[in-house]
């Protein structure tokens, strides 16, 4: 028989290594609201998210925006879903994105001498700059000035 100190009921506010809450914050929090390193709930914000709604540098979920994403509608530089967002039309000033992502392989590669890397590797069924994705993601930040 189960006492109420070993209860898995979620508490309105949960903080803590696997904390389960309405709102949870810690390592690998779960709750409508998730934030933490690995966060899993409705609205998840954190390093590797999973959620319905996910930011995150790698997440899962129905709507997603990170580096590496997947859902029905994602943004980001690297994802898997139908619907693809584009950021620029949410910025003010416009700014042109241009595609990473190429039908040949021979573009790809291109592209990566753009980006100050080599080779290509691929994506699904299209071709991305750089080697592997470890060397996209750092030639891109290089790129962009990212830090």
């Amino acid at each position: 028989m189960l006492n109420d100190s070993c209860s898995h009921k979620p508490k309105l506010l949960a903080t803590g290594i696997a904390p389960l809450g309405i709102i949870a914050i810690g390592i690998v929090p779960m709750g409508i609201i998730a934030i933490g390193v690995v966060p899993m709930g409705v609205l998840s914000v954190g390093a590797v998210g999973m959620g319905l709604i996910s930011v995150a540098v790698v997440n899962m979920g129905v709507l997603t925006a990170g580096i590496t994403t997947m859902g029905v509608a994602w943004a980001g530089m690297v994802g898997m879903g139908p619907i693809r967002i584009d950021p620029s039309r949410w910025s003010i000033a416009q700014v042109k994105t241009e595609s990473t992502m190429f039908s040949t392989k021979e573009l790809a590669q291109k592209k990566a001498i753009q980006m100050g890397c080599s080779g290509a590797h691929a994506m699904g069924a299209e071709w991305m700059p750089c080697a592997s994705m470890d060397e996209y993601v750092k030639a891109y930040a290089k790129s962009n000035h990212i830090h």
